[in-house]
């Protein structure tokens, strides 16, 4: 069953926006009583069409589940790269995506940011609805790496650091209701960010001997953070 996101609701009914209206037309072919997934404040409604394919409720299915919030901090990357790195991590269960401006960054948003936050909600939005989740990441605006000022356990990416493992890290921090991850561009962070990183109480650590691509990291990350804690 087709899963889509809805912001309004009224009595009986949720209401979807033009894009999935469409999609749901033309690409679909769906007509009136036809039955859709419609996640409406973080519930899963079971739904029918009705003739102006808004979305009437037949059943609410309850979520119990829990799971520690992952956020992402990565470079702004090109886009083909990071259209793959936030359909990924939004598979993966990723809860907030933060683009970071680093020294090594290749890629300049400057007058194209709205454009861009745009299209990356676009894509998490899609790949929410693919995976059958009930949220979509949010994606703040991009950041300094001065200004990370989260709290949590926070981890930052190092190719220098070669005893700390992620799982060693998580074996020894289980209480933590958030997870902050930071991952450098190509070229890695550089020593200064690393150094500004540690002064915000991140922790460096490895991700082994191999060199992984940036667009990698998050889906080793995220897949190891799956494993180790659901």
């Amino acid at each position: 069953m087709q899963r889509y996101f809805s912001e309004i609701k009224k009595d009986n009914l949720l209401f979807l926006n033009k894009n999935d209206i469409y999609h749901i037309k033309t690409v679909m072919r769906m007509k009136e009583n036809d039955r859709i997934e419609v996640v409406y404040q973080k519930q899963l409604h079971i739904c029918q069409l009705d003739s102006e394919y808004n979305a009437k409720i037949e059943k609410i299915i309850t979520n119990e589940f829990t799971k520690k919030q992952y956020v992402l901090c990565v470079p702004i990357l090109q886009e083909q790269k990071m259209s793959f790195v936030l359909q990924k991590a939004t598979e993966l269960g990723v809860d907030v995506i933060v683009p970071i401006l680093t020294n090594r960054s290749k890629i300049k948003i400057d007058g194209k940011e709205t454009k861009k936050l745009e299209r990356w909600q676009k894509i998490c939005k899609e790949a929410s609805e693919q995976s059958k989740r009930l949220t979509i990441p949010q994606i703040s605006s991009a950041t300094k790496i001065t200004d990370l000022n989260f709290s949590g356990l926070k981890l930052v990416c190092s190719v220098k650091e070669k005893n700390n493992t992620l799982k060693k890290i998580l074996k020894d921090n289980l209480n933590y209701d958030k997870i902050v991850m930071v991952i450098g561009p190509e070229g890695g962070l550089t020593p200064l960010e690393e150094k500004q990183l540690i002064d915000l109480n991140f922790i460096p650590i490895s991700l082994g001997n191999n060199v992984l691509r940036v667009e990698t990291v998050p889906i080793y990350l995220l897949s190891i953070l799956n494993y180790e804690m659901e």
